[in-house]
């Protein structure tokens, strides 16, 4: 499909048009102001879960479904597919890799905000489970995608013993003040929400929920502050179960964000 015609999820036809980052649906007259990338596959053991996910119902033109049968193909054929002003929905964090590395080919100097629960920072020799899902934001800082400066981790707090040694040695910054500072002066600024920074509850259901996490309103005013900060080029929704209500969840997030 291409980045300039979407489906319109009013009435199903491929008539949505992209006019820079706005979509119009030439069938039914609807305007949006993002489109929306499937990306659902989950790399690594049972996360099915997952990839039901990025079927969810949500409010934006789709662009593209993404189901590559390696993650290097999948990174290629999304930054490919990345339209203007992208909302990726997953499937596994691994879905942001190749989202950013299109912003960063088209965009220069991206900052990266990463919301989850987990690091995402190991290794295939430091990973406990061997599930490439925990490593997608260190394959993109340690392939200088992006810069450790532009980077911040929002709410980790289950960590693996590697990804602890990291950020104590100045490898990558865990704490949300450092959000203003990562993305002040960037040209962009991509947002990978993995849902299960949010505290456990009912309202957004996560595939890996950890209790201690953030409210939803503490989520929304910190992606408001991003949006006010600086120029926001995508962002990407990952880490959901096909629970009814999370397509509600993933509407209020990409609002924050002006999408």
């Amino acid at each position: 499909m291409s980045r300039l015609r979407a489906r319109c999820p009013h009435c199903r036809t491929l008539t949505a048009v992209a006019f820079g980052a706005v979509y119009e649906c030439h069938s039914c007259g609807r305007e949006f102001a993002s489109g929306l990338v499937r990306v659902p596959r989950a790399w690594g053991d049972g996360g099915e879960p997952m990839v039901e996910a990025a079927y969810l119902s949500v409010e934006l033109p789709e662009v593209a479904v993404v189901e590559e049968a390696t993650l290097e193909e999948q990174n290629l054929a999304l930054a490919a597919a990345l339209p203007d002003r992208p909302v990726v929905l997953g499937g596994c964090c691994c879905a942001h890799i190749g989202a950013v590395e299109g912003l960063a080919a088209r965009d220069g100097d991206v900052a990266v905000v990463w919301l989850d629960a987990h690091g995402d920072l190991n290794t295939p020799e430091s990973s406990p489970s061997g599930n490439l899902w925990g490593m997608p934001l260190r394959m993109l800082l340690d392939a200088g995608t992006i810069d450790a400066r532009r980077t911040v981790l929002v709410g980790a707090r289950s960590l693996d013993p590697a990804e602890e040694e990291l950020i104590a040695a100045g490898g990558h910054r865990s704490v949300p003040e450092a959000v203003a500072e990562a993305v002040s002066g960037a040209d962009a600024v991509y947002v990978a929400l993995d849902v299960d920074v949010l505290e456990p509850n009912p309202a957004v259901v996560a595939f890996m929920p950890e209790p201690g996490g953030l409210a939803e309103d503490e989520v929304i005013s910190l992606l408001e502050d991003v949006r006010a900060a600086a120029p926001v080029a995508g962002a990407g929704v990952t880490g959901l179960t096909a629970a009814p209500g999370n397509a509600a969840a993933v509407t209020r997030f990409t609002n924050a964000l002006g999408f």
